[in-house]
């Protein structure tokens, strides 16, 4: 295990707190050579920390993307199987379309190369199955639905509503109508 200098510490958290920053005014096309000037480092630095912009983004939205993780855990044993998974695809359809970038962190990349894992879609894929597994148990889902083809719908939602001008209210309007699709109310 590798221990990380003092000054490399300071120089990650300072480059993290402006990319969030950057990214939440830009989207997921921030300038990387603005986020190293603003953190008063060089552009060096920034991709030794961040080796590229997939990286960046899994770092400005991980801590996020662990907090509707932990929110599925919790809603696993939900006494309405249903109303639990569209629950938490509510959670991460309003964080999707209030944070700017977030879609395009979700989505995979062609650049990214075959056999690239996206580690915030199967962040949480991973998170969802277990939902879904007990909402298709119930008979609330229809066959052959997956946790990631959900997290592909709200990406889809997220990226498509981002420049609408109320794009929660449309992405939720959206997640509804693909609810309907997937989940219909008996």
């Amino acid at each position: 295990m590798t221990v990380q200098r003092a000054d490399a510490r300071r120089n990650y958290a300072r480059i993290l707190a402006v990319a969030e920053e950057e990214v939440a005014a830009h989207g997921a096309d921030a300038s990387l050579e603005q986020i190293a000037r603003v953190a008063g480092v060089g552009s060096a630095t920034v991709r030794r920390h961040f080796p590229g912009r997939r990286a960046l983004l899994e770092a400005v939205f991980g801590e996020r993307i662990e907090a509707l993780c932990a929110r599925a855990a919790e809603l696993a044993t939900a006494a309405d199987a249903r109303a639990a998974l569209v629950e938490w695809l509510g959670a991460l359809t309003a964080y999707a379309a209030s944070a700017r970038g977030m879609g395009d962190a979700l989505a995979l990349d062609e650049t990214d190369g075959p056999g690239h894992v996206n580690a915030c879609s199967a962040k949480l894929t991973w998170a969802a199955d277990p939902l879904l597994h007990r909402a298709a148990q119930a008979g609330a889902v229809a066959p052959g639905v997956t946790a990631a083809d959900l997290v592909t719908l709200v990406t889809g939602i997220a990226l498509a509503t981002e420049h609408h001008p109320d794009p929660a209210a449309e992405a939720h309007r959206l997640l509804a109508l693909t609810m309907e699709g997937v989940s219909p109310r008996r």
